[in-house]
């Protein structure tokens, strides 16, 4: 966990609220038994000016502003959290923020810098669902519906990608995790910086009651100060407002601020590219130089990509390893097959043949123990059915095998959890005399 997380309220996982509309009907939500669509909003605390301060740590704790030249236009495109303090906020001129804090650090801004800090915690999305909506370089939507059986709750997901986040780039994010966009979208702002909040299926109108009605998505300060002659200051009293009283201020926007104030967004997640490539990897707690312990961590990762590979209906070619050893050095290894798979036991046995080329213990080398290790495949193709041959072939005989068995052990693992069956080349050493599930 990271420092400054919280959590609000335990999910619900049996009922969502619904609702339809017509020009002459109302409906309000009511609870139906259906699954419920969960999405994570990541927003990266003070982005461009978080980067600048990891890249000079001497900056760290100090007010920092990221924008143009004071001396002509330019304005603020971000501001350290110690800056923000003394009023200053992004799209604010240089000038105007200098004479609110004449002690702030003014630093260009690198955006060609910041892009490629952005593609690498994009890579770290496309890890949990292909399902990522990019809203700008330093926040994103991720539709992680179903992801539960390979990552666990939305919860710990959002978790997983805050520390990921954090150990890859040393960056702070904060998440909101919710069932749309509108609800993600506020809780990732409530608690900022480093905040994770969840809001409750089953809540979702106590969670929005107290909340200012600029919230709202729309309500801007000329349609705050009209809601405010009505008398309407929070979403609670936005609520009691009768659609006809909206419809009649605001025209058809006002059915758009009735819905959101009951939490009612329909709109999907759509991403603007499909993941190139999938990918596990692990931090070790501590560095590891024995070969089987290497291999049967490797086999899980395999395990883990090959299943999401045939969960999203795809087969890889190339084979991707990485190993980071415990003086940072990174390598990458990649090999690319004569085909196309999904298999756990073909990609399995690429990765190892990489981890045998790459890597060997030497004990008495520290520096060669191994800090992280990852895989992944690439060059993605769709999947395809198994033609079967005129003449039997034993190699397509044993693959299509293989092809029923992976799908049957995918199928426990859904019903019955991730960690319910294991091959026995995944246990540790020392305890494979134990029971694998």
């Amino acid at each position: 966990m990271l420092a400054g997380d919280t959590h609000q309220s335990p999910h619900a996982k049996d009922s969502r609220c619904r609702c339809r509309l017509s020009k002459n009907e109302v409906v309000e939500p009511r609870p139906i038994n259906r699954p419920i669509a969960m999405i994570l909003h990541v927003d990266m605390d003070a982005f461009y000016a978080s980067i600048e301060q990891r890249d000079r740590p001497e900056l760290i704790g100090r007010p920092v502003i990221v924008g143009g030249s004071p001396e002509g236009r330019g304005v603020v495109a971000a501001a350290s959290y110690a800056v923000r303090a003394f009023g200053v906020h992004s799209a604010m001129p240089v000038r105007t923020a200098l004479q609110l804090c004449p002690q702030a650090i003014v630093l260009p801004v690198r955006m060609a810098h910041y892009a490629a800090v952005s593609r690498q915690i994009r890579e770290i999305f496309f890890r949990y669902t292909p399902l990522v909506e990019p809203l700008s370089l330093d926040e994103a939507f991720l539709d992680v519906s179903g992801c539960e059986p390979l990552f666990g709750p939305p919860e710990q997901i959002a978790r997983s990608i805050k520390r990921q986040i954090w150990e890859e780039t040393r960056l702070v994010a904060s998440v909101g995790v919710a069932p749309n966009k509108f609800l993600a979208k506020i809780a990732s702002d409530l608690e900022k910086p480093d905040a994770l909040v969840v809001v409750d299926p089953q809540r979702i109108l106590e969670f929005l009651q107290p909340l200012p009605v600029n919230r709202l998505w729309g309500v801007g300060k000329v349609t705050d100060r009209s809601l405010q002659r009505f008398g309407v200051r929070t979403i609670g009293e936005l609520r009691n407002l009768p659609l006809d009283t909206l419809r009649q201020i605001f025209g058809d926007t006002g059915e758009h601020f009735w819905r959101l104030a009951r939490g009612l967004d329909d709109r999907p997640v759509v991403p603007d590219r499909v993941a190139k490539s999938i990918s596990h990897e692990t931090t070790f707690a501590t560095d590891v130089n024995e070969t089987d312990t290497l291999r049967a961590c490797l086999l899980e990762l395999t395990e883990q990509v090959a299943r999401r590979l045939r969960r999203h209906q795809h087969q890889g070619r190339t084979v991707q390893l990485k190993l980071r050893y415990a003086d940072f050095r990174t390598i990458t290894r990649s090999r690319t097959l004569s085909r196309p798979t999904d298999s756990t036991e073909e990609l399995w046995q690429a990765a190892s043949d990489l981890l045998s080329a790459a890597w060997s213990p030497a004990p008495e080398n520290p520096r060669s123990a191994v800090r992280l290790l990852g895989m992944g495949i690439s060059g993605f193709v769709a999947e395809r059915p198994v033609q079967r041959l005129l003449f039997d072939d034993p190699d397509e005989e044993l693959h299509a095998k293989q092809q029923r068995l992976d799908r049957v052990a995918d199928a426990v693992r859904d019903r019955f959890g991730a960690t319910s069956l294991k091959r026995g080349g995944t246990l540790q050493p020392g305890k494979r005399d134990e029971p694998a599930g």
